[in-house]
This record gives structure tokens, sequence and C-alpha cells, in this order.
């Protein structure tokens, strides 16, 4: 089973950028879909980003297309989700989710391994 550490959360102004990274241990990466999910303070955890296992294809919530990038790195074995123009309502938790298999897409309810989450607040 793959273990997910992420990191790279942080307090930023709006507009500002982070870039999220998600560590896998035990396990390559190489077949897995993986995703970044978050959950804001009184809300369900929601469907931010994925990508599929080779890295060639990835989907985006409309909320965060043309400003989150997110991308894959199987020689490292690591996730990055690059945040741009950071706004207030990207204040979340965010998750990085895995799921082992081939296939182009997975979607958030399909996800089995999940890391543990870092703070993003982005303040006004």
């Amino acid at each position: 089973q793959v273990q997910l550490v992420e990191s790279g959360g942080g307090l930023v102004q709006a507009g500002g950028s982070l870039r999220l990274s998600c560590a896998a241990r035990g396990r390559s990466l190489r077949s897995y879909n993986m995703g970044w999910l978050r959950q804001a303070p009184g809300k369900e955890r929601e469907f931010v980003a994925s990508i599929n296992w080779s890295g060639r294809l990835t989907y985006y919530a409309d909320v965060v297309k043309g400003r989150f990038t997110i991308s894959k790195d199987n020689n490292k074995n690591t996730l990055s989700l690059q945040i741009n123009s950071l706004e207030p309502e990207d204040t979340a938790i965010y998750y990085c989710a895995a799921k082992d298999t081939f296939r182009d897409r997975v979607y958030i309810s399909e996800f089995d391994t999940w890391g543990q989450g870092t703070q993003v607040v982005v303040s006004s």
C-alpha cells in the first residue's frame, strides 16, 4: 500500500501562489491515477484536479481551471499542484489521493488512498 505525504501549504495573501507536493512512499506511482481534493471548513470534500497514470491527461474543477496545474513525476514518485492567483475561497485542507489503475480517469469516490492533508489559508 502506498503512503502519501503532502507538504507546501501555508498562509498566503490573495493573488499569491503556492506549490503543493505529495510524496509517495512504499510503492512506485507509475501505475497510479492521482488527484488533489480539498475540504473547506463546514463543507464537503471536493474535487480539485486529477491526472492519469502516465501524466498525460489532466482534469480540473471549473473553479480552478487556468489557476491550478497538476503534475506527476513518476521518476521522483511525486505529485504536485501549482496554485496561482489564490483567492480566499481556496482556503481549505488539500488532500492528495491515489488509485492504482491504468484507466485514463478516476473520480473522487474511487480514490482509495489518501494523505493527511496540508492546510492552505488565503487572506484577503
